[in-house]
């Protein structure tokens, strides 16, 4: 089971948004190439949703389900790849949406990086 661990300092932040991005209606997700060889049980990835998006419940409700889609893609389909570091970023449009969506959306976009990447 790969755990999911938050990025822990500005560095890294700073250094993955001037790295690739890939943009859609639900979310971006910047992306780049870890830097550390760690344990590879871990994935780095972050959620963030600004505060113009809404209260701190549909922020809280956006980051849930962006993370349960990343677990899901995760656990079957194993299309994330664990040598690179995420951050994704949460849009309003992801609250009203439904979970399936949100879910195929992350499938896609991962499969973009992966394709991008290889």
């Amino acid at each position: 089971m790969i755990k999911l661990k938050n990025l822990e300092s500005d560095f890294q932040f700073k250094r993955l948004l001037g790295q690739q991005k890939i943009h859609t209606d639900y979310f971006s997700i910047y992306f780049g190439k870890n830097l550390k060889k760690e344990n590879n049980k871990k994935l780095n990835i972050s959620f963030i949703i600004k505060k113009k998006v809404g209260n701190a419940v549909i922020r809280n409700k956006i980051k849930r389900r962006l993370r349960s889609a990343v677990r899901k893609n995760l656990k079957s389909k194993k299309l994330i790849d664990i040598n690179y570091s995420y951050v994704v970023f949460g849009r309003s449009k992801a609250f009203v949406e439904k979970y399936s969506i949100i879910s195929d959306e992350i499938d896609k976009t991962f499969f973009k990086i992966n394709q991008i990447n290889n």
